[in-house]
């Protein structure tokens, strides 16, 4: 028996409703949540046509050998960015006039992978064994209205198609369970005489690398409790006349506790490396992750906030370095010191549901522009009231210190304009003199752990 999608009805209204406009076809990416028994569908986007593609489908109907998975990977990655923890991109659609041709389905089957494949290279996390490796890939005609639904096993790209049930619901994520978090984050990366020549976004990514697994192995308070992971997470809550929790119990606090010691069962060396220089990444930011309420795990809700804090850092660098690369900003050189201000969140409801996206923004960004950004990567109409500001705004500084006989020791130096806590700084400290970096690891009988959240 194939899988379950459990669907928004909104979403059948949205590809019926979406124009060919003359084209062969259309084709875009299916937005939910995975869970060990059925999947849900709670948004459908179509991929923006490129204008010369819109040009051409004017005079000739385009055929699916051509459709662009270049862009419509880079469409899918730019719409990860804003996803929340818990929501994925769960596959591909296509829409057409025809019904179910092999021609379609082959389509849907090297796009469905494309698509996973360029998402899977910007993750600092892995999918568990445990999780569904199953990505779906849906045909719809316009014509008779009909769905095709088949699932791919994307660990094999030579998996065959399996036939899915397709099956609507009004009101899919209308109670879905919200977690709320702010993580503090201060990360140090040395630079080796070696990875000095590297560019900065490599040696920002290598020390995610690191801080990603420090991520991984906290531990994560739910209203100030430690849960078993097995546990259902609204157990011990109220319910209601009908047997439902009540909707005032569906927002959760989350806190991460980080490990700060080894016990004493596991031994270090110090090290000694010679250094040119250092990345600071330092800051708070505000996670968020959304979980389906038919009786969801701690491990689930927990693995789900955990994917969007390591999500969010790195989609804010990411996105940084784009800018720097887009205005053709220079990096500094020798001793010079850079300072960038990361782009803050900003969250838009769906309507209809407890779940919101994200977006990103510098400070000398118009909410236009972020609406507009919404409307262009998600086609789903948004009102500029609806932008909810998660973290302050505070204009992007670049700041350069031609100080030759700076050291590591000086990695609390500010950018002239001091950052409001819900900024995230990238700072970097190039020094022509050498530098001797010591990383000790502290050998104790027990175990410490700090606050990394609020």
């Amino acid at each position: 028996m194939g899988r379950t999608y459990i669907v928004e009805e909104t979403v059948g209204q949205y590809l019926s409703n979406v124009s060919l406009q003359g084209k062969a076809f259309v084709s875009g990416l299916l937005i939910g949540q995975c869970s060990s028994q059925k999947d849900y569908v709670i948004l459908a986007t179509r991929t923006p046509p490129k204008e010369e593609q819109d040009e051409s489908s004017k005079h000739s109907k385009a055929k699916l050998d051509n459709l662009d998975e270049e862009w419509a990977t880079e469409h899918a990655n730019q719409v990860s960015r804003m996803l929340p923890g818990g929501l994925l991109v769960l596959g591909v659609f296509i829409i057409t006039t025809l019904e179910m041709g092999n021609e379609f389905q082959n389509t849907l089957h090297r796009l469905v992978f494309a698509v996973e494949k360029s998402m899977n290279k910007k993750r600092l996390w892995n999918f568990t064994d445990e999780e569904v490796s199953e990505r779906v890939t849906l045909h719809f005609c316009s014509s008779t209205k009909k769905t095709f639904c088949r699932t791919y096993d994307i660990h094999n790209p030579k998996s065959s198609a399996k036939p899915a049930d397709w099956k609507y619901q009004n009101g899919l994520s209308a109670s879905w369970l919200s977690l709320e978090c702010t993580v503090y984050i201060n990360i140090h990366v040395p630079l080796s005489t070696t990875s000095v020549s590297y560019t900065l976004e490599k040696n920002t990514k290598n020390g995610l690398i690191h801080w990603a697994k420090q991520i991984e192995n906290s531990i994560y308070l739910i209203n100030g409790q430690v849960k078993d992971e097995d546990c259902d997470l609204l157990e011990g809550q109220k319910k209601s006349s009908r047997g439902n929790t009540q909707a005032i119990n569906h927002s959760f606090d989350v806190r991460v506790l980080t490990q700060l010691l080894l016990n004493s069962d596991h031994r270090s060396t110090a090290t000694v490396q010679i250094c040119s220089g250092s990345v600071n990444l330092k800051g708070a930011v505000k996670c968020r992750a959304y979980i389906h309420s038919n009786k969801p795990k701690v491990k689930d809700a927990v693995q789900a906030m955990k994917r969007d804090i390591l999500n969010t850092v790195a989609d804010r660098c990411e996105i940084l370095f784009e800018d720097l690369l887009l205005n053709e900003i220079p990096e500094k050189k020798d001793s010079e010191k850079e300072f960038h201000i990361l782009p803050h969140r900003v969250f838009v409801p769906i309507p209809g549901s407890t779940v919101m996206l994200c977006d990103y923004k510098f400070g000398d960004e118009s909410a236009e522009e972020i609406r507009d950004h919404f409307i262009e990567m998600l086609d789903h109409m948004i009102q500029i009231e609806d932008l909810e500001i998660a973290e302050e705004i505070n204009t992007a500084c670049v700041s350069s210190s031609m100080n030759t006989e700076a050291s590591l020791d000086n990695t609390d130096d500010e950018p002239p304009k001091q950052p409001i806590k819900t900024t995230i700084v990238l700072k970097i400290q190039q020094n022509i003199g050498v530098i001797a970096a010591f990383a000790v690891a502290a050998l104790a009988a027990g175990i410490s752990f700090h606050y990394f959240s609020d």
